[in-house]
Parts: C-alpha cells; sequence; structure tokens
C-alpha cells in the first residue's frame, strides 16, 4: 500500500510513506515534514478544468472525449452483462475486457452465453463473444485455494480477464502455483506492493486532498465524499491511520476522526463534512503541475478490464493515461496484510501513476460527455516500488517513492467495506 512520506515518510506497498521491508506491495501514505515544490492556491479551487486534455491521447482517436464516448458505451454493456451474470448461480460467465482501443468490446464465457445478452450489448457497441476455459466463479474458488496454500508467498492473486486461469503476483516466483491452484497460471515476478493531498482545503472536504494523522504525523490524501446512515464522511485508506486517529489538513484544520475502518478493503471514514467534489490540475510535459481546479463528481462507476483512468492524489497531482489491467484481485501488501476488491492499472507511458502521500486517493473516468466532470472508480492503495518504480511528479517531486504499477480498492467494493451508502454529488 502506499505509505507517507519520511517528510512525507518513506512508502511500504501503500501509498502512505513508511519505510517497510517484508514481500508485499507498499503503501502509499507519506511522512510529515513533506511540503509542496510546486504552490497549490490558498482554500478552494474556485475554477473548473480539464486535466486530461493535457495529455497524450492513446489509440489513434482525436480527442480523449471520442475515446471517453467508446469506453462509457463499452462500460454500459458490461455492466449489464456483468449484472446479468452474477444473478446466476451457474454462469460461464468468465470476465470482460473494455479496452477501446481495440474498437470492440471482448466478452470471455464459458460455453454459450445468452443469445438475448449478447444482443443487448451488441446493440450498444461492437461486441466479440470468446471462449474462455473457466468460469469467473471457478477461478474465484481457485484464488481462495492459492491464497490457502501460498499464504504471504504471493503478493496478488485474481481471475484473469480473459477466462483462462489466474494472474498471481510474486517477489521470487512461486513454483508449483499451477499445481496448488488446480488452474493455469500467469506469474508475474517481482510484483511488490506500497503505500502511497491538496494542501489547504476546507470544509466541506474534497476529494484528491491532503490529509495528516495526528498521532504518527503520515501524510495521506481525501478520496470521495459518501453517505454512511445519510451523513457525509470522507473515504480514504485504512493503512492511513486506525480508529479515533485525529485527521487535519496540513494547516491543522480539524477534519474529524476515523470513525469507521476496514483493512479488508483497505478503506476507512473520516467523521468530516465533505463535498461532491475532487481536487485535479493539467500538468505539462514532464508531469508539473500547471494550473489547479476542481471538478464535479457525477456518480460512481465501476473500472473493466481496458479502460484509462486518472488518480489524483495530493502529492502526485492529477495523472492520466492510465490503464486497467486486472481487477478483483486480493494483495498482499507486507506489514499490513490482505486487501481484496483491488484493481491492477498502468502507466501506459511508464510514468508515475501514483506514490506516496496519494494513499486513499481518488482514481477518476472522465465523463466522455462532459470532460469537466468524473465519475468515481476507486481509491488509490498500493504501488509496486520494487519493480516500476519511476521520478515522482506533481507537488512532491522529492523523498517520495512513486511507481507506473499500481493498485486501487473499486469503489463499491470499497464503500461496502465501510457501510457507505454512495458517493456525494457535485
Amino acid at each position: 500500500m502506499i505509505r507517507p512520506h519520511p517528510t512525507a515518510r518513506r512508502p511500504v506497498a501503500m501509498l502512505r510513506r513508511v519505510a517497510v521491508a517484508a514481500i508485499g506491495l507498499t503503501l502509499l501514505a507519506a511522512g510529515v515534514t513533506a511540503t509542496p515544490a510546486t504552490a497549490a492556491p490558498g482554500g478552494k479551487a474556485a475554477t473548473t478544468g480539464s486535466f486530461v486534455d493535457s495529455t497524450p491521447v492513446p489509440g489513434g482517436f482525436a480527442s480523449w472525449s471520442e475515446l471517453l464516448r467508446l469506453q462509457q458505451r463499452m462500460n454500459t454493456a458490461a455492466a449489464r452483462i456483468t449484472n446479468a451474470a452474477q444473478r446466476s448461480a451457474n454462469s460461464g460467465f468468465a470476465g470482460i475486457v473494455a479496452d477501446p482501443t481495440s474498437r470492440q468490446l471482448q466478452v470471455y464465457w464459458k460455453g454459450e452465453p445468452p443469445a438475448n445478452l449478447v444482443a443487448t450489448a451488441r446493440a450498444t457497441v461492437a461486441t466479440q463473444v470468446l471462449p474462455a476455459a473457466y468460469s469467473q466463479r471457478e477461478l474465484m474458488v481457485a484464488a481462495e485455494r492459492l491464497r490457502a496454500a501460498a499464504g504471504n508467498k504471493i503478493t496478488t492473486v485474481g481471475p484473469r480477464a480473459d477466462g483462462a486461469g489466474l494472474l498471481v503476483g510474486t517477489q521470487d516466483g512461486l513454483l508449483g502455483a499451477t499445481a496448488l491452484a488446480g488452474v493455469p497460471v500467469t506469474v508475474q515476478t517481482g510484483v511488490a506492493a506500497a503505500p502511497a493531498t491538496r494542501w489547504d482545503d476546507t470544509a466541506p472536504w474534497w476529494g484528491g486532498g491532503a490529509w495528516r494523522n495526528t498521532a504518527t504525523g503520515g501524510g495521506c490524501s481525501t478520496g470521495f465524499g459518501v453517505f454512511q446512515g445519510g451523513v457525509a464522511r470522507m473515504l480514504s485508506a485504512a493503512h492511513c491511520a486506525n480508529l479515533n486517529v485525529l485527521a487535519t489538513d496540513p494547516t491543522g484544520q480539524t477534519i474529524g476522526i476515523v470513525g469507521t475502518r476496514n483493512t479488508g478493503t483497505d478503506t476507512l471514514l473520516l467523521a468530516g463534512s465533505s463535498g461532491g467534489r475532487v481536487f485535479n490540475n493539467s500538468t505539462n510535459a514532464a508531469g508539473g503541475v500547471v494550473s489547479e481546479f476542481s471538478n464535479q463528481v457525477i456518480g460512481a462507476s465501476a473500472s473493466q478490464v481496458g479502460n484509462f483512468v486518472c488518480t489524483s492524489g495530493a502529492y502526485s497531482g492529477t495523472r492520466c493515461s492510465i490503464q486497467v489491467k486486472a481487477r478483483n484481485l486480493c494483495i498482499n501488501v507486507r506489514d499490513f496484510g490482505t486487501v481484496c476488491g483491488q484493481v491492477q492499472a498502468e502507466n501506459t507511458t511508464r510514468t508515475n501513476a501514483v506514490g506516496q502521500g496519494d494513499s486513499g486517493g481518488p482514481v477518476e473516468i472522465v465523463n466522455a460527455a462532459n470532460t469537466l466532470q468524473v465519475w468515481a472508480t476507486g481509491t488509490n492503495t498500493a504501488i509496486d516500488d520494487t519493480n516500476t518504480a519511476v521520478p515522482c511528479t506533481g507537488y512532491v517531486t522529492a523523498g517520495r517513492v512513486c511507481a507506473w504499477r499500481m493498485y486501487y480498492e473499486d469503489i463499491f467494493s470499497g464503500m461496502a467495506g465501510v457501510g457507505a451508502s454512495g458517493v456525494i454529488l457535485g
């Protein structure tokens, strides 16, 4: 997960910054003395902006809006298929790849999928049905079997979207993984996960802002405003603080205590008034902050394999060109434990995706119809700092660890873990 900074403290597998030695992913929290190299305007960002426009568009699309419109149609069709498959105890559904650069939705199924389901998808977007060796249900059972047998020898495990077997991450390799799982295993060797604001926010608190653990001085990022029992709360990462710890912004303003915490989903809720907006910024070619603004949250959306997402941590700032590679993963974060409901994503430019201090920060899908709006899709948990470390970008570039491969908690899984009923809309 991403840990705090040593002045943002050294990260582990989480995005907070703190050093950790065991095998696992690094958290994204950060240490206490880190200050932004690029000054953010005080108080609320009064303006809004489109942060994707400052990054190159992949796949030969004329604009990000064109890519995102296709991605949105793919995700709509994918959600219908996934929801229908989950209602059937004997579904052969294996997974979906919704990569807009391929120009078609790829649906993997063991056996024959329901014809009406495929027809409905094709009415929305070009859809290809491909055979799968295993259903998603079979692979989830196999993943649990492997976790039980291998323990902390693995850092990540979950079903491949094509239904061919499991995707397993290890630090040093795992002999006999296929035999232990009972299904084919694709091993990513040398995988480790570690923890990763803006700097002067006020209530109602927005996502992508910096907050401090007053017990340890560690720094993390706010995620999305959510409702719990009809009351506004702020979502962030569980590895950032324990229950009843007081959270403040970097200037010392009180946000609230940690009122709910679930380590199994790496999510917590800060008991502070929260709003339906997130901080973002445009960048130059080197990833430096050009201008800061805020964007309206218009809902929550699951991200599919192949999707392009953006992150918005308080330390790294807004980062895009990040593509989802796997979902439904359980990851083993050193000195923290197992976290499920995780999504693996990689920056396609092999530059910073997130880093220490970005823990708990927003992962967004930009609205194709209006790129000034975003969908909440997750919160930052961890990075692979051992094998994919790259120079940090954004507000604090020195004294941190950043990476192009990251892990984040799915928004729906994360909210369920802390009893949140939905995101606050802007």
